[in-house]
């Protein structure tokens, strides 16, 4: 496998000049669409709930990722707490919403990120790291100082700003972001976020302009390139069509895309009689053709299995 980018950043002297510029953003946080401009160098918490430091869940070598992430020795995953678009149906709602975790200094973020590829993981898959980019870089920081050099996946739910992408150009290898709504009164409904679709977009753009399509070496795992994620839900809510359509006309038909047919109701969409409901195998089905109707031949091969004998 070939160096991570961000290792030739380090020994430039360019990775710690990335970690001065992102820390001085906490001062007035505009890291997301949200906008707060909170103080996070003094603890100031915004629509994330997150200070200084960042909070993580838990870590672990997981093995039910995309195929070429997890491989033989599983993607090493870090799960930040709280979030920046925290939908009300969130399947970690204990994580995104409540914050379940702990805060971490850089100097342990970053023995995480080493012992998670001491155990052989094949990246270091970075989960819902918007609002923790610049104590990500931190960590990251110190890290490759201590010989991390393995791919750094960020694994976003789409609500990105570009300004803090283009931090992260040459940073992260494989960009992993959902692509959850085309309509905006669903995203308003279910997200509070309103401008989703037009965000997510200009995201996808900027990240298959830093990394290209997903390229996979001989052994069957990611090197770098972009992963999109979209998850089907009821009544057509996630606008699959029209993403699926989107991301082959105006990213590249070459995007390997996971259709998934993992929703199920939680937080609090029992609230939400519309899409209160598991999607059914037809949904599922309709979203899979809607994907190879606008010429996506990539698509993840787990899926599509566990629905077969659902109404």
């Amino acid at each position: 496998m070939s160096e991570p980018s961000y290792v030739q950043l380090y020994k430039e002297g360019q990775l710690v000049k990335r970690v001065e510029h992102a820390t001085r953003l906490l001062r007035e946080c505009r890291l997301c669409p949200r906008q707060c401009a909170v103080n996070r160098l003094n603890n100031e918490k915004g629509f994330c709930k997150t200070g200084r430091r960042a909070r993580v869940a838990s870590y672990h070598a997981h093995f039910g990722e995309e195929a070429p992430l997890v491989g033989r020795f599983g993607s090493g995953t870090i799960f930040f707490s709280f979030c920046n678009l925290r939908c009300s149906f969130c399947q970690n709602y204990e994580i995104s919403h409540l914050g379940e975790g702990v805060e971490m200094e850089a100097k342990d973020l970053a023995g995480v990120m080493r012992e998670l590829a001491s155990r052989g993981c094949h990246n270091i898959n970075l989960v819902t790291p918007t609002h923790a980019v610049p104590q990500i870089l931190e960590a990251l920081l110190l890290a490759v100082e201590n010989g991390l050099n393995i791919p750094i996946v960020y694994n976003s739910g789409g609500y990105e700003r570009l300004k803090t992408l283009e931090l992260l150009r040459g940073i992260i290898d494989i960009y992993m972001p959902d692509f959850k709504f085309w309509d905006q009164k669903w995203a308003e409904r279910y997200c509070q976020a309103p401008d989703y679709r037009e965000m997510a977009a200009r995201a996808l753009k900027e990240m298959h302009a830093q990394v290209g399509d997903l390229r996979i070496d001989k052994h069957g795992i990611a090197e770098s390139g972009l992963l999109v994620r979209h998850l089907v839900m009821p009544h057509g809510v996630s606008g699959t069509k029209e993403v699926m359509e989107f991301i082959s006309k105006e990213i590249s038909a070459h995007t390997y895309v996971n259709v998934m047919d993992q929703y199920r109701p939680c937080g609090t969409v029992y609230q939400d009689e519309y899409i209160d409901h598991r999607i059914s195998a037809k949904e599922y089905s309709e979203a899979l053709e809607s994907a190879k109707d606008a010429g996506l031949t990539r698509l993840d091969q787990r899926q599509g299995f566990r629905l077969l004998f659902r109404i």
